[in-house]
């Protein structure tokens, strides 16, 4: 059993139609969808390049999730935390 993480632009109804994309393949067993971040982990028995061949024609923009994802993801958790806090003069920035 292998899994394969993915990130794929979803907005509004899309993970309905991701699932759907995905249920149509043999040897998908669990989907784990993580809206906030994009990132989609499908395990089971299917290839990699056919999932994500699955996921582009249901119309989906999807890319194998590299580490330079997770540092894009993590640098933004970073700063949009630190907006709140930055402070001149007693006045409140963001």
């Amino acid at each position: 059993m292998e899994s394969v993480e993915l990130k794929v632009e979803m907005v509004g109804l899309h993970e309905k139609r991701l699932r759907k994309c995905l249920s149509k393949l043999k040897g998908i067993e669990k989907v784990e969808v993580d809206g906030n971040s994009q990132k989609v982990v499908v395990t089971g028995c299917a290839h990699r390049n056919k999932i994500l061949k699955a996921i582009r024609r249901g119309g989906l923009k999807a890319e194998f999730w590299s580490a330079h994802n997770e540092l894009l993801l993590n640098a933004y958790t970073v700063t949009s935390a630190s907006y709140g806090n930055f402070r001149f003069n007693n006045f409140n920035f963001f």
